[in-house]
């Protein structure tokens, strides 16, 4: 018998923007609070709430981890990829 897998992941893909603030972080509990908010996205890409705007694609989204203190703007491809425009420590 196969063995069950779960829910697949999204992928995260950073923007040149977002990908400039992770090579700026030095500090290893920050790469830590990150890393735990790209895997609650990654697993479940709408658990951010859209920001305010038009309705076209792509809509921005917002994650907060208030326990971490991250911020993460997104969006979702229409193949589940999420693209990390910008993050924000709070």
């Amino acid at each position: 018998m196969a063995p069950q897998h779960g829910p697949r992941r999204a992928r995260i893909a950073f923007s040149d923007s977002a990908a400039k603030q992770l090579d700026a972080i030095t500090s290893e509990a920050e790469l830590h609070d990150l890393d735990r908010a790209l895997v609650v996205i990654s697993v479940d890409p709408d658990a951010g709430e859209p920001l305010p705007g038009n309705s076209t694609d792509p809509r921005l989204r917002q994650y907060v981890d208030d326990v971490e203190r991250v911020r993460l703007l997104y969006w979702v491809t229409a193949l589940k990829t999420v693209v990390v425009v910008a993050f924000i420590e709070v």
